[in-house]
């Protein structure tokens, strides 16, 4: 074995950036993931082991009923789930009492209907009793208050607050996507949201101007914004209050009143429990598509390994000494040594029967190993088929890593 260092210009970084696409189909109160059913096996109806379109965050694809799970026996180490809070962990188990969780953990796209996005609880001081705001209903609005606000730069109809009006006060159709789907971000200029009546395209969205305003590009208010794109963080959020059409859908949670399609219903059924069981069987007639491509920048290590003329012509392997020769020429307690007079294998071959060609230095390269500066042995290049490497010739190995 040769050791070789990289020169500077051997070692290649690169940047390799891509854009999947992603679909999600919303019907009935389900959820498709790039036209994707559930696989089904022999053993039990869904292999991936989550429930329609989400993605297994490991991967899972094993066809049984049953599968492993992560567990902690209490013991005196106090070892415990992150879950599991310290006051859980000494009312609730004893020792020797085991926890468990569960595998697979999924993700998928999330709907929250905020009637009225700017609504607080309230609280009434004891002292003086006066009436205050305490918690904010929808948390999840106003943990992104601040970051709409910053991007009030790309357009005025991210502002909470603007001269088109104000979100606290108006009802918003909030969707998250998890970043599993997009990567580093959404990629502007390919949203579309599409608004479905009875298999009828009723309305569509898009980021035609990639600054994050959703605009209605098909429907009853065509050119006018219903909502902005946050790309980096995955949230769409949605304040369209026109009718799409003139039907009757029951679209909210727990009532059965019709309504006419609105983007602010957009993506009912999306895990916010809505279906016909808690609304009508007029809910059936909606159906949601929401479409993008992400972003994904993978790094890319170009690495090119030379062996020069009169290097790299010796070989480990057994074969390359002619058959037969004794590997040692002494040993004892005090000395160990090889037998120096070993010949090595001519592997030259020749164009005619029973005659031997001069011999030659050459080797067949089959692997390329990549040690780090201490000599730690970090990875290996297999070559399909070994490469012939004769003491008169250079080769160069390009190697490639995708980190």
């Amino acid at each position: 074995m040769s050791l070789r260092k990289f020169n500077e210009n051997d070692i290649i970084l690169n940047t390799l950036k891509t854009h999947p696409r992603c679909e999600f189909f919303i019907f009935n109160g389900q959820i498709y993931y790039n036209n994707k059913s559930a696989q089904s096996g022999s053993f039990t109806s869904d292999v991936l082991h989550v429930p329609t379109g989400h993605i297994s965050l490991y991967e899972v694809n094993v066809d049984r009923d049953e599968l492993i799970y992560p567990f902690i026996t209490k013991q005196s180490s106090n070892a415990a789930f992150r879950t599991v809070s310290s006051t859980t962990y000494s009312s609730d188990f004893v020792y020797g009492d085991v926890m468990s969780s569960s595998y697979p953990m999924s993700a998928s796209i999330v709907r929250e209907y905020m009637d009225v996005a700017g609504q607080r609880n309230t609280g009434v001081n004891a002292d003086t009793g006066a009436t205050y705001n305490s918690d904010p209903v929808y948390r999840h609005f106003y943990a992104l208050k601040n970051r709409l606000d910053f991007y009030g730069h790309r357009s005025l109809h991210y502002k909470v607050s603007s001269s088109y009006g104000d979100k606290s006060t108006q009802t918003v159709n909030l969707i998250s996507v998890p970043s599993i789907f997009y990567g580093s971000a959404i990629k502007p200029g390919t949203l579309s949201l599409k608004w479905y009546v009875t298999g009828s395209l009723a309305a569509e969205l898009q980021d035609t101007k990639r600054n994050g305003e959703l605009i209605e590009v098909s429907g009853s208010n065509i050119g006018s914004v219903a909502g902005v794109a946050l790309y980096e963080e995955g949230f769409l959020l949605l304040t369209g209050s026109w009718a799409l059409s003139g039907d009757s859908i029951a679209l909210i949670n727990g009532s059965s009143t019709g309504y006419n399609p609105k983007w602010i219903f957009f993506g009912a059924g999306a895990n916010d429990g809505v279906g016909v069981t808690t609304t009508s069987t007029s809910y059936s007639s909606a159906s949601f598509s929401l479409s993008f491509q992400g972003t994904n920048n993978i790094e890319s290590m170009t690495m090119f390994a030379h062996a020069k003329k009169g290097e790299v012509n010796f070989s480990n392997n057994p074969t390359y000494y002619d058959y037969g020769q004794s590997l040692l020429e002494a040993s004892s307690s005090q000395i160990y040594e090889e037998n120096s007079s070993r010949t090595i294998k001519n592997t030259v071959s020749s164009s005619f029967s029973d005659y031997e060609a001069p011999f030659e230095r050459q080797v067949y390269i089959s692997r390329v190993a990549i040690y780090d500066e201490n000599k730690n042995l970090i990875g290996i290049a297999t070559i399909s088929n070994p490469i012939l490497k004769k003491e008169d010739q250079d080769l160069t190995f390009k190697l490639k890593l995708d980190i």
